[in-house]
């Protein structure tokens, strides 16, 4: 049975990911640096791909998330699958399996000659342990090494979570998925959006919580690039602040009002943040747009986006 994540679709429409929506979350946030500080600070001068440095990107820890190509998967995933593993990938992180069952999908991945190392999951809701479990078996049976819960923020209205009992709440379970991963083999981490740096009633933040209440040895942090800056936040700060947990990135690119962009067409400096790849612990790079293949955008064009992605980050020096 196919696990689909709980994950809003980038319409125009959607407040999880229209311009409006991450602006409306990120308000209080922003008014600390001002709308242009956030742009115009460090991530603004975003330097080429070829930029001269002694340190690299290894192109074996280069992953996409496949979320970036949902449309054109479910259109044609050999297809899809091998386009990638011609592009240069030799990993994913899945988001769901596209109608199959964890073999088949796993199935497809080898004939590809494609790892999936990473995969998004949501835990359970109220928090079950065999619902739990079930999820964790399907990813050992996909090959995936780390297991990560994608989504949270908002509340049953839709606006973003101020209440900090919600996130200790959250943190609690978090330590329960990530005890039963860990009896698993497998890897526990939280990827975050804008949600986690809305301040919350007291002053302090949802990824604040995340981060102090849940188990370094448990939980670890995939830590959005983008989402991160649309929150109002230096990833090098929360880098600094968090350690050895930042074992993975998304690494996807803000275009100058706030949008998507394929990396290098936008204003984040990569090379600054990737300066830091050993204080944060990174061991996956992986390239995701959220808006790859939905309209004025088509399917195929998400396969350009992984493409451009995969020579971006190949090719940087920092």
């Amino acid at each position: 049975m196919d696990r689909q994540i709980n994950r809003p679709e980038p319409t125009p429409t959607s407040e999880g990911f229209s311009r409006r929506g991450v602006l409306r979350a990120a308000t209080v946030s922003a008014a600390a640096v001002g709308a242009a500080g956030l742009l115009a600070g460090p991530a603004a001068a975003a330097p080429a791909a070829s930029a001269q440095g002694r340190r690299r990107v290894p192109v074996d820890r280069i992953s996409i998330q496949l979320y970036t190509l949902r449309d054109q998967l479910a259109a044609d995933l050999p297809g899809t699958l091998d386009a990638l593993r011609r592009i240069g990938y030799r990993r994913v992180e899945h988001a769901g399996f596209v109608g199959r069952t964890a073999a088949q999908f796993r199935a497809a991945l080898d004939e590809a000659g494609l790892r999936s190392t990473s995969g998004h999951v949501g835990i359970p809701q109220p928090f079950d342990a065999a619902t739990w479990e079930q999820a964790l078996a399907d990813a050992k049976v996909v090959g995936c090494k780390k297991i990560v819960h994608p989504y949270f923020g908002r509340d049953a209205a839709g606006q973003p979570i101020r209440d900090p009992a919600v996130y200790r709440a959250l943190a609690r379970d978090l330590n329960k998925a990530g005890r039963l991963a860990e009896r698993a083999g497998l890897e526990f981490g939280y990827h975050n959006h804008q949600l986690e740096f809305v301040p919350l009633t007291g002053g302090s933040t949802g990824f604040d919580i995340l981060a102090t209440q849940t188990d370094p040895r448990l939980v670890h942090f995939e830590l959005d690039l983008y989402w991160t800056w649309r929150g109002a936040h230096d990833p090098v700060d929360v880098i600094r602040a968090n350690r050895g947990r930042i074992r993975q990135v998304h690494v996807k690119d803000l275009d100058v009002e706030g949008g998507f962009a394929d990396l290098g067409d936008g204003v984040i400096d990569f090379g600054r943040i990737f300066a830091h790849e050993r204080e944060a612990g990174i061991e996956e790079y992986i390239v995701e747009r959220d808006d790859a293949g939905t309209p004025p955008r088509s399917p195929a064009d998400a396969l350009d986006t992984a493409r451009v992605g995969f020579d971006y980050l190949a090719s940087l020096r920092y």
